[in-house]
């Protein structure tokens, strides 16, 4: 039998609670790793992992057998559980429950790639693609 042969490119984002500014330069490199990794566990390929203090932007390429909840959920709930429990287990931490979910054209990824990977020179001159940055439905009210 053959396998299916897809490209399913997509782009997630989500924050700290409130914001906090919870990922320091120095758990910043396990806190990715972690992030590879789970997403390796399940088949989804990590193409950019980027980010600043409040929050994360992970680009992959998604495997035909996980959904994008699915993908968030493990995600967030293994780097979440590695950040408690062996990162900083003694400092607060906690990712914010929403999170946004972009998907794209394999045309597009070199460019998401590099807005990911430099995320703190675009935060620092705000030089954002607002679209991409959020996490959660904004209040209209």
């Amino acid at each position: 039998m053959r396998a299916p042969y897809t490209q399913l490119y997509l782009h997630l984002v989500w924050a700290t609670w409130d914001r906090l500014p919870l990922i320091t330069e120095a758990i910043e490199a396990r806190l990715y790793a972690a992030i590879a990794a789970k997403c390796r566990d399940l088949k989804c390929v990590p193409l950019a992992i980027g980010g600043t203090a409040d929050h994360v932007h992970l680009l992959v390429r998604l495997h035909t057998t996980v959904t994008v909840a699915t993908l968030a959920k493990e995600v967030k709930g293994t780097s979440s559980h590695l950040m408690t429990h062996e990162i900083v287990p003694r400092q607060f931490f906690k990712w914010q429950g929403a999170y946004g979910a972009f998907t794209l054209r394999k045309t597009d990824v070199p460019a998401v790639q590099v807005y990911i990977e430099k995320q703190k020179t675009h935060h620092a001159g705000q030089n954002l693609w607002e679209e991409w940055e959020q996490t959660m439905i904004p209040d209209d009210s």
